[in-house]
């Protein structure tokens, strides 16, 4: 348990590392953009490796039992948090994680202006339910609080870059999903990307239903939503 703690708290650190402005800023300097890029992206995946390795081989300190519920509230959730993820990345958005940082603001920003974070989030969260050991509430939980920490820290780095275009940009959106459109700033709206995104989610889902999650994590999930096992 202690080498996974230690993973754990290395990957949260290393991962951290981008929202320290004058770090990145002196370590972009020193090393170069795809010096720096190479060297962080090289850290990360040895962060993950060891996160991974180190959860993978902890020992199990059971927290509470396994029962099918579990498992449909993770049938819910991942799904959800899939979508959000792929839409996210593939719609322009310059307030937030995004592949396309400019451009006209997809459809999935009226839902909410961090698609890909609350993906995270829903992610990591509805895995906690269907495992109880000590291990997996630390590895998904604390994904969980760091998926919505990285909300918190998007959120001033975007008033701070962009500046009065951010009151522009932020006007017809908002961080909780749907309350923009609650509060009438925003209206539902669909494109291309979100079309694809569902379309990838749906396959996605398919393969780890059906045959990649218990290649990947030794777990059959339709076994354990109608049997707990």
């Amino acid at each position: 348990m202690a080498n996974f703690i230690l993973a754990f708290f290395f990957f949260l650190f290393t991962h951290s590392l981008p929202s320290f402005a004058r770090l990145r800023q002196h370590l972009i300097d020193r090393l170069g953009r795809s010096g720096y890029m190479i060297g962080y992206s090289l850290l990360s995946l040895a962060s993950l490796a060891w996160l991974f390795y180190a959860f993978a081989t902890s020992e199990d300190v059971a927290l509470w039992m396994d029962h099918p519920w579990q498992a449909w509230v993770t049938f819910l959730c991942a799904p959800i948090g899939i979508f959000l993820v792929i839409c996210g990345l593939l719609s322009p958005n310059p307030a937030s994680i995004s592949f396309r940082p400019s451009g006209r603001v997809g459809a999935i920003v009226s839902i909410t202006r961090h698609p890909v974070l609350w993906g995270f989030f829903l992610l990591f969260f509805g895995h906690i339910f269907p495992n109880g050991e000590l291990a997996a509430l630390i590895l998904f939980g604390g994904f969980s609080a760091f998926s919505l920490m990285g909300i918190v820290i998007l959120e001033r780095r975007g008033r701070r870059r962009l500046g009065a275009r951010w009151s522009e940009i932020t006007s017809a959106t908002s961080i909780i999903p749907f309350a923009a459109m609650c509060a009438g700033r925003a209206h539902p709206r669909a494109d291309g990307v979100m079309l694809l995104s569902l379309l990838a989610t749906a396959l996605i889902t398919g393969l780890l239903l059906f045959a990649f999650h218990e290649v990947l994590f030794g777990v059959d999930p339709l076994l354990l939503a109608l049997y707990g096992v």
